[in-house]
C-alpha cells in the first residue's frame, strides 16, 4: 500500500488515563490520522500494552486494507531462540491483524547483534515473509555506520531499515544520524525514521533555539521544524511521531497533510539551531525506558534525567528538585545505583547512565 502521508503514527507514547490507556482519545487520533491519508502505524512487542490497544483502536475498527502495521521482535533480553520467535505469534494474537506489513528485528547494536545471529532470526523473518505472515522485513538500528554497512551487506534482501534521525543528532558522534542515513541510501533501502523529535526534547528545545525558531516563524511549532527536517530527506518511507494526545496529532497533520519540504532559508535556521544544540549540556535521554527493564534497584532513570534537565536547560533548580522527589517516590533513588551497568547496555542513545546518575545525586 502506498504511504500517502510521510508521517507515521508511533504507538509507543500513547495518552494514558489513570493506570491504563485513554482508548477513546486514541480512537479519535487513529481516525484523524486515517482521514488525513495516513497509513503507517508502528508498535512493538516490548511496548507495554501497545499491541493490545492497537487492536482496540485500529484493527477492530477499520478495514485491514486501509492501513499498514509495523511491529518488532526484540531478542536482546530473551534467553532462547524459541522465546524470541514466539514474539511474532504473540504480536499476531495481541493485534489481531492477521499479518504485518512491516516487521523489524528491534534495536540492533554491537552488544546484541550476536543474539539475532545466534537465534537465526534473519532466516526466521525470511521464512515468515515467504509464508505471507510478513509483507516486508527490516530492522531498527542504534549504532554506527560500519556495523550498519556490514548488516546491509550481509542481508541485501532487507526491505527497509529504521534509523534514528533528527537535526540534533545529525552529526552527534554517539548517534551518527547523517552517516547512517548515507549508508542506507548507498544500499538503496527505504528509511523509516524514529526519534525525529528526540523523545520530545526537540518539541521543547533550549531557549536559545526557541528564539531562532520564533524569529523565523512565530506560528510554527517546534516539533514541526524537527519532523519537516527529516521528512525533507530523500528515501524516507515514514517519519514516526510518538503522539501523546489529539492536540499533537492535529499539529502534525496541519503541516504534514500538504507537506512542503524545508526551503533553503529554513534550512539555514536549522543549521543555526544545530550550532546551539551542539553547545547544549543537557542529558540526551529520549525516555524509551529500555534502561529500566531489569534495573535491580527499580530506579526511574528517564524521569530522574528529565528532572535534572529542568535544571540544566532552564536553570530551574527548585522545580527540578521537586520533580526528582516526585519521580523517586516509592522507587529507587539516583544514589541507590550499584553500577551494574545493565542500563547502559540497553540504552539506544549510548548514554553513560551510571555517571549521569551520580551527578543527579545532588537533587536528593
Amino acid at each position: 500500500m502506498e504511504n500517502k502521508l510521510k508521517l507515521g503514527f508511533g504507538l509507543m507514547r500513547l495518552p494514558k488515563k489513570g493506570l491504563g490507556f485513554d482508548v477513546p482519545q486514541i480512537c479519535q487520533m487513529v481516525d484523524a490520522f486515517l482521514e488525513a491519508g495516513g497509513t503507517y502505524f508502528d508498535t512493538a512487542f516490548v511496548y507495554p500494552g501497545s499491541e493490545d490497544v492497537t487492536r482496540k483502536a485500529l484493527v477492530e475498527r477499520h478495514p485491514r486494507e486501509s492501513y499498514t502495521l509495523a511491529t518488532k521482535l526484540y531478542a536482546a533480553m530473551v534467553p532462547t531462540a524459541k522465546l524470541a520467535k514466539q514474539e511474532l505469534t504473540t504480536s499476531l494474537k495481541r493485534t489481531g491483524a492477521g499479518y504485518f506489513d512491516y516487521y523489524l528485528l528491534h534495536t540492533l547494536q554491537k552488544n546484541n547483534v550476536h543474539k539475532y545471529d545466534k537465534f537465526e532470526l534473519w532466516d526466521f523473518v525470511r521464512e515468515q515473509k515467504e509464508k505471507g505472515v510478513i509483507k516486508n522485513w527490516g530492522f531498527s538500528f542504534h549504532d554506527g555506520p560500519e556495523l550498519l554497512d556490514e548488516l546491509l551487506t550481509k542481508n541485501p534482501d532487507a526491505d527497509f531499515v529504521q534509523l534514528q534521525i533528527n537535526y540534533a543528532d545529525w552529526e552527534n558522534p554517539s548517534v551518527t544520524s547523517r552517516a547512517n542515513y548515507e549508508v542506507a541510501r548507498k544500499h538503496g533501502k527505504p528509511i523509516v525514521v524514529m526519534e525525529p523529535v528526540k523523545g520530545g526534547l526537540l518539541a521543547n528545545p533550549v531557549p536559545e533555539a526557541k528564539k531562532l525558531f520564533d524569529m523565523a516563524s512565530a506560528s510554527a511549532s517546534y516539533a514541526s521544524w524537527a519532523i519537516r527536517y527529516v521528512a525533507s530527506l530523500e528515501g524516507i518511507l515514514a517519519v514516526l511521531s510518538g503522539m501523546s494526545n489529539i492536540q499533537q496529532m492535529n499539529d502534525n497533520l496541519s503541516y504534514m497533510k500538504n507537506f512542503q519540504p524545508l526551503s533553503e532559508q529554513e534550512r539555514e535556521v536549522i543549521r543555526n539551531v544545530q550550532k546551539v544544540m551542539g553547545r547544549d549540556g543537557s542529558i540526551a535521554c529520549t525516555s524509551c525506558h529500555y534502561c529500566t527493564k531489569g534495573c535491580p534497584k527499580q530506579i526511574p532513570i528517564p524521569e530522574i534525567f528529565a528532572a535534572r534537565n529542568r535544571q540544566l536547560i532552564y536553570n530551574q533548580y527548585d522545580e527540578g528538585k521537586a520533580l526528582y522527589q516526585e519521580a523517586v517516590s516509592g522507587q529507587g533513588k539516583a544514589s541507590d545505583c550499584i553500577g551494574c551497568q545493565q542500563c547502559e547496555k540497553a540504552c539506544p542513545q549510548h548514554l553513560p547512565i551510571t555517571k549521569l546518575l551520580a551527578d543527579c545525586k545532588a537533587m536528593e
